[in-house]
């Protein structure tokens, strides 16, 4: 009997020591549909989801939250089925990901997969029970940029030394998509031509988001045609822009993050998308169970998630200052309401 007692208590110390995973453990997937290294908006990504998941299990050590960050490369062909093989796993409670095309490849997948959750930001999709989206007012963010840019390249050289009497400006795109062709590139002129209605816009495609060297060979091609102002969209290609306007001497406007150290003496505006601050918000929203699956929601520079960056000693160093206070007359009627942008 007594040998029995040691052995039920030897069993019992043994399972006491065993360490099994918490039931309402939470596992989330970052999809990145790119690569963070170089691209603020996947990183920003990635940031603020770590940001909830840190937060929320120093609150609840009980129920602990793994994230994985999964890159799909930059070639947008595999994207759909690498996204396919994180769903078929079965391993995350959520899917988090960021990309204006995401919609059209995770709708299918939440009739193959019914149990996995999709939080997609940067992205627009109603009426799917298993999808929460959220896109940002791209509209504002590009107008924004083009005014800037509209005000640049009728500037005076003694204002701003780059500028040429041209009135023309580009836009390159990694590649087109139905966000830049209905919302970015029209809301960008829209913005140019609020300036001035004489401006010109060339835009141009360099066909994928890394060929540095191609989108160097199309900045220099666009600032021989009168190009003094140039806004790259063209992720990790956008490097090459910033190259050719060193060498040839022409201004960049950068979009969603605060890029005015890429190159000091030539970025003239960031208009910034706050992703990480969005992303770190949809995942605690997720983590505390209140995610609206199902509804679409568009936030800009009214909820705080788009600005335009003031107050960052190279623009004021870069711009010239009645351009500078031309371009603070717009942002107030944009944040006063007295000019209304919204999104399409």
């Amino acid at each position: 009997m007594n040998k029995l007692l040691y052995i039920a208590a030897a069993l019992a110390l043994l399972a006491g020591c065993t360490q099994k995973e918490p039931a309402d453990a939470v596992s989330i997937a970052v999809f990145v549909p790119g690569v963070t290294s170089g691209n603020a908006v996947y990183q920003m990504l990635a940031d603020g989801v770590q940001a909830a998941a840190q937060e929320h299990s120093a609150q609840t050590p009980d129920a602990p939250v793994q994230v994985s960050v999964i890159e799909a490369g930059t070639n947008q062909a595999e994207w759909s089925g690498r996204l396919t093989a994180v769903a078929a796993s079965g391993e995350y409670d959520v899917i988090i990901s960021s990309n204006p095309s995401m919609p059209d490849i995770a709708v299918p997948l939440t009739q193959q997969f019914p149990e996995q959750k999709f939080i997609l930001l940067d992205a627009y999709c109603e009426d799917n029970g298993n999808i929460f989206t959220v896109r940002y007012n791209q509209r504002e963010q590009a107008y924004l940029t083009g005014y800037m840019a509209g005000l640049v390249t009728t500037a005076s050289h003694e204002q701003m030394p780059y500028a040429n009497e041209a009135k023309t400006v580009g836009l390159i795109a990694a590649q087109e998509y139905p966000v830049m062709n209905d919302i970015i590139l029209p809301s960008f002129i829209e913005g140019l031509r609020a300036v001035d209605s004489g401006i010109t816009v060339d835009f141009r495609i360099v066909g994928n988001w890394y060929d540095a060297t191609k989108a160097a060979e199309l900045a220099r091609s666009m600032h021989q045609n009168g190009a003094d102002v140039i806004l790259p969209i063209a992720g990790g290609a956008a490097q090459g822009v910033i190259a050719a306007a060193q060498e040839e001497s022409f201004y960049i406007t950068w979009f969603d993050d605060n890029g005015f150290a890429k190159a000091p003496g030539y970025i003239i505006s960031s208009t910034v998308m706050h992703q990480d601050k969005m992303a770190q918000e949809a995942a605690a929203q997720f983590l505390a169970g209140n995610t609206p699956f199902g509804s679409a929601q568009t936030v800009g520079i009214e909820q705080g998630y788009i600005d335009f960056i003031t107050d960052d000693p190279l623009y004021e160093s870069t711009v010239n200052s009645a351009i500078r206070q031309a371009m603070q007359q717009e942002l107030d009627r944009i944040t006063s309401g007295e000019l209304q942008l919204p999104s399409p």
